[in-house]
C-alpha cells in the first residue's frame, strides 16, 4: 500500500489510502473487483501513476480472498514471517560469531523443528484440518466429471 500512497498526490491520500483499505477488507473477491473499479474511475485522471500501481497489484494483493475466510487475516500479513526472523535474529545475537555458515544453518533448522513441535502438539497458528477440507472440496468442483465408456 505504501507505493500507491506515495505515488498519489498529497491532498489525495487520505481519501486513496480509504478505498485501497476497502479493496483489501473485501469479503469476497467481486466486491474488491467492484471496489477497484470505482476506485480507477474516480482517479486515474488524478492518480495516474497510483491507479498504474493499484491496478498492477491488485491480483497479488487479493489473492488471499480465494481462501476460507478464517485463514486470510493470518496469510494476508506477513506477521509470521516477521516473527520467524525476530527469533532467528534474538538466537543469533546470543551466539555472536558462526564457524561456519553450516552451523548457521542447523541453528535456523533447529528453530523450525521446534516451531514444527509447537504447532503439531499445542496451540497452532492455523488448523490446516479445515483448509484441507476445503482444498479437497474446491478441487472436486473444478475437476472434470470423468464418466466411464464401455
Amino acid at each position: 500500500m505504501r507505493n500507491i500512497l506515495d505515488a498519489t498526490p498529497k491532498e489525495l491520500q487520505d481519501e486513496v489510502h480509504s478505498w485501497v483499505r476497502a479493496i483489501l477488507d473485501a469479503p469476497d473477491l467481486d466486491t474488491a473487483r467492484l471496489l477497484l473499479n470505482q476506485v480507477l474511475e474516480a482517479y486515474e485522471t488524478k492518480a495516474p501513476k497510483a491507479m498504474a500501481i493499484l491496478e498492477a497489484g491488485f491480483e497479488d494483493a487479493t489473492a488471499v480472498l480465494l481462501l476460507p475466510e478464517k485463514y486470510r487475516k493470518r496469510l494476508r500479513t506477513t506477521n509470521a514471517l516477521e516473527r520467524l526472523n525476530e527469533e532467528i535474529r534474538r538466537r543469533e545475537r546470543v551466539i555472536r560469531i558462526f564457524p561456519n555458515r553450516e552451523s548457521a544453518m542447523r541453528l535456523i533448522g533447529a528453530l523450525l523443528m521446534e516451531i514444527d513441535e509447537k504447532w503439531a502438539s499445542g496451540r497452532k497458528y492455523l488448523d490446516m484440518a479445515e483448509f484441507l477440507e476445503w482444498r479437497e472440496s474446491q478441487a472436486a468442483h473444478m475437476s472434470p466429471k470423468v464418466t466411464r465408456i464401455g
